[in-house]
């Protein structure tokens, strides 16, 4: 008798402890909780990913490129890739002017570095330029615009 006595206490408590474990409110109630501990924890680490990106961007320095490939008799395509900052464009187009050179087509990105591609035209009255000719005096303008801009940093 006291052995089915001591099984149906030990079976009510086990069953007790059951119900108020499954209970609604105290299982929204700690879901609630982990879940907004587990978001706060996304949200510093997609922040603390963000501050790097940023100092990666503004650390990142990459080496100027100036490619020049003949597409046929009097056209040109020119890709242009340094980092941003200043006239560059400015310049570039007026070194193509400067060239006699007509820009037919361009397309210009200036989200994390300057890029720069165009299809360029000899102009009527000038002679065919030379592929070398092009790509020194683009160096050229894009050299002296970020001297300039190191200048008027320092002073």
């Amino acid at each position: 008798m006291a052995t089915k006595l001591q099984r149906r206490t030990a079976s009510l408590r086990k069953l007790h402890l059951l119900q108020t474990l499954n209970k609604p409110k105290s299982v929204k109630r700690s879901c609630s909780i982990i879940n907004v501990l587990h978001f706060y924890k996304l949200k510093v680490k997609l922040e603390e990913i963000q501050r790097e990106y940023q100092n990666l961007l503004k650390n990142m320095r990459i080496p100027q490129e100036v490619k020049v490939e003949k597409i046929n008799g009097e056209q040109f395509v020119v890709k242009v890739a340094c980092n941003k900052g200043g006239d560059k464009l400015v310049s570039i187009l007026e070194v193509f002017d400067e060239l006699g050179l007509n820009v037919v087509q361009a397309r210009v990105s200036c989200r994390h570095f300057f890029s720069m591609e165009a299809i360029i035209g000899v102009g009527q009255d000038q002679k065919t330029s030379d592929m070398k000719d092009i790509t020194d005096a683009v160096l050229k303008a894009i050299d002296e615009e970020q001297s300039g801009e190191q200048e008027m940093l320092v002073t």
